[in-house]
This record gives C-alpha cells, sequence and structure tokens, in this order.
C-alpha cells in the first residue's frame, strides 16, 4: 500500500511523542476518511492496519520525544503514549473502513436484489439483463431451471437453513453458473442444467434434509429447463405454479417437477370448460349428508393411492367399510362409477378441477 494512506499521521505521532497528548477528532477524522479510501481502493484491513504499525515501528527510532527521552520512566511514558495514538489511529482507520464496506455492501445487495427482481419477473432490456447477470455468475445464454423452496417459515437472506444451503452448495460446486436468493418468503436456485442437473438436485436433497438444527423445506418445486434469460422467467413460474397445485390438490409430496404437473395449466387453460366438468359432474355430490367436500376429498385420496382401498382409507383417516359407503354414494349420486376405468377419470378430472377452482366452497 502506498503512503499516501497514512495522510499526517508521521506528523501527529512526531509531536505526540513530545507532548504526551492523544490525537485530536479533527485528526480522528482525517483518519477514518484515509481508512474509507483505502477500502474503496479495494485494499483489506490488515493492510491498512499493517501500514500504519509498520510506520510508527519504522518511525520510532526518529521521534523527537524517543530521541530527548533522558531516562527509563521518560521513555517509558513516551512510549505509553506513542502507542496510544497508534491504539487511536488504527482505531479510527478501521471503523472507516468497516463503513465503507458496510456502504458497499448494502450497495452491493440493493443492485443484486435488482437485478434479482427483473430477472424473475422479466423486466428491463434481455441484452442488458445479461450483461448484468455476469456480475452475479450467471451466464444467461446457457440453459437455465429453477427451483423454489417453499418452507414451514419464511425465508430470507440472514435465515439459518439459508446460510446452511448457500455454504454446501458453494463448497461443493464453487463458481458453477448458479445464483440462490430469496423471494417472496421462498428460497430460489437458479442454474445452469443442460447435460448437468447436478446443482439443483443438490439444492433439492438440502432443501429436504438440511441436518439437524436447520427446518425441513414443506415442499421444493423445479420449473423445467429453457434458455436465455426469458427462460429463467418461464422456469420459475413453472415452479410456483406447481407449489400453488400441490396446495390445491393437497398434494402431500415434497419435491414436485413442473413436468409432472403440466396436466394442470392446460385444465386451467380453458376455466370455462373445467367449471362446466365440475358442476355437471360433482354437482349432484351436494344433496349428500355433509356437502361434497368429503366425497371430493374421497375421490381424491382413492386416486393419490392407486385405488388401494386401506390406503386410501388410512389418509382419509376413517374405515376401509366408511370409503366404500361413500364410493357407493359417489356412484348413486353422479351416475359415474368409481370401479369403472373410463367413468373413474371423469371423476378424478373432475375432482381436481375441483381442487383448482376452490369447489365447494367457492362458487361460480
Amino acid at each position: 500500500m502506498s503512503s499516501s494512506y497514512l495522510g499526517a499521521y508521521p506528523e501527529l505521532l512526531a509531536e505526540v511523542s513530545v507532548t504526551g497528548r492523544l490525537p485530536r477528532r479533527e485528526e480522528l477524522d482525517a483518519l477514518r476518511v484515509l481508512g474509507e479510501r483505502a477500502a474503496e481502493d479495494g485494499h483489506r484491513l490488515r493492510e491498512v492496519v499493517s501500514l500504519i504499525v509498520g510506520e510508527t515501528r519504522a518511525l520510532w527510532g526518529t521521534l523527537p520525544g524517543v530521541k530527548r527521552a533522558a531516562g527509563p520512566a521518560e521513555r517509558a511514558r513516551t512510549g505509553d503514549a506513542i502507542l496510544a495514538a497508534l491504539e487511536a489511529a488504527v482505531g479510527a482507520l478501521g471503523e472507516g473502513h468497516e463503513q465503507a464496506r458496510r456502504l458497499a455492501v448494502r450497495q452491493e445487495e440493493a443492485e443484486r436484489r435488482e437485478f434479482i427482481d427483473d430477472l424473475l419477473h422479466g423486466r428491463s432490456d434481455l441484452g442488458r439483463l445479461a450483461e448484468r447477470a455476469q456480475r452475479f455468475g450467471l451466464r444467461l445464454t446457457h440453459t437455465h431451471a429453477v427451483a423454489v423452496c417453499e418452507g414451514h417459515e419464511q425465508y430470507d437472506d440472514v435465515h439459518p437453513t439459508v446460510r446452511r444451503i448457500e455454504r454446501e452448495l458453494v463448497a461443493r460446486f464453487g463458481d458453477r453458473d448458479a445464483l440462490l436468493t430469496t423471494k417472496d418468503g421462498r428460497l430460489v436456485c437458479i442454474a445452469a442444467s443442460g447435460d448437468d442437473r447436478a446443482v439443483l438436485d443438490a439444492f433439492a436433497v438440502l432443501a429436504e434434509r438440511p441436518g439437524p438444527g436447520y427446518v425441513a423445506a414443506r415442499r421444493v418445486a423445479l420449473g423445467r429447463e429453457h434458455t436465455g434469460p426469458g427462460g429463467v422467467v418461464l422456469s420459475y413460474e413453472e415452479a410456483l405454479d406447481a407449489l400453488h397445485v400441490a396446495d390445491r390438490l393437497g398434494l402431500t409430496t415434497v419435491r414436485l417437477t413442473a413436468s409432472e404437473l403440466l396436466v394442470f395449466p392446460v385444465l386451467l387453460r380453458d376455466r370455462s370448460a373445467i367449471a362446466d366438468l365440475v358442476t355437471t359432474v360433482l354437482g349432484p355430490l351436494t344433496q349428500a349428508r355433509g356437502g361434497a367436500e368429503p366425497l371430493v376429498r374421497t375421490l381424491l385420496a382413492c386416486a393419490q393411492s392407486g385405488y388401494v382401498n386401506a390406503e386410501a382409507a388410512r389418509r382419509l383417516g376413517v374405515g376401509v367399510r366408511t370409503l366404500t359407503y361413500r364410493l357407493a354414494r359417489i356412484h348413486a349420486l353422479t351416475g359415474y362409477d368409481p370401479g369403472n376405468a373410463l367413468q373413474r377419470y371423469t371423476l378424478e378430472t373432475a375432482a381436481m378441477g375441483a381442487r383448482l377452482l376452490g369447489w365447494p366452497d367457492e362458487e361460480f
């Protein structure tokens, strides 16, 4: 480092060696400014401290107060005053350096958050977005996929589980083309995919099983692979849609992939058609004692258990006889037989559509 970062410190040290005084406020303020400048120029705090300590050591024997000290007692007092001035100077330089670093970190975090918002919502010019992405370790000309983790509590950048996953991913993959961030209380991982989905797979495993003392994810959804800046937006939206569908359907699966749930966006694309299917097929269930909800839940439990009655009854928390009775009521009220493959498919589709539309709680 250049001696220019010392400012008037040599002159201050010479005066202190004679008078024994402490540095004045304006002198410490000047040293804080020098500490800030050193940080802004990219010098580490250790370098700054090494510079001022080395300068003190080099000047020690030439300081007027040290040269004229008459005896051991006076030399000790002079040395104590010089060391007190050094301590105060190091503290001021350190404060300035830390202040500059905090400002830089806040600025970088603000720019990173702005970039992430633009990236995930498709804002900003795509060419400019690709240029900015390189600063944060992404090359948007590649194929990327997005995984979104939803916890039992809100995630933020200082959440212990987030820090844990981040440390593990950095340790395993280093500067691989990937970005970990939080958005709307969820944890998001954007990574280059193509033939290698190792980062996203590792992210999903860590989110599901982060280790003792950390909270496991409620769900992890993986979007499909897409190319370019716009591809990141598509994959992110697919992952969010998968989480939404899983909530609506009450799925118990922790890890979801958008490709496995593509049928549901297709169903919702024609909302009027699916609404007509629900009311036509399941509408008669509202005549049942207790309403349609228990019977719709029964259809979904049977579908998720592969129509194994014992497993479906366990999921519903009822006996097999109760389940059998409910299936008979569904057949009697709707005219569709759950035991017939084609009619069962119609019932399943209508039940899933009902969940997606919030029926029967929500009217349409």
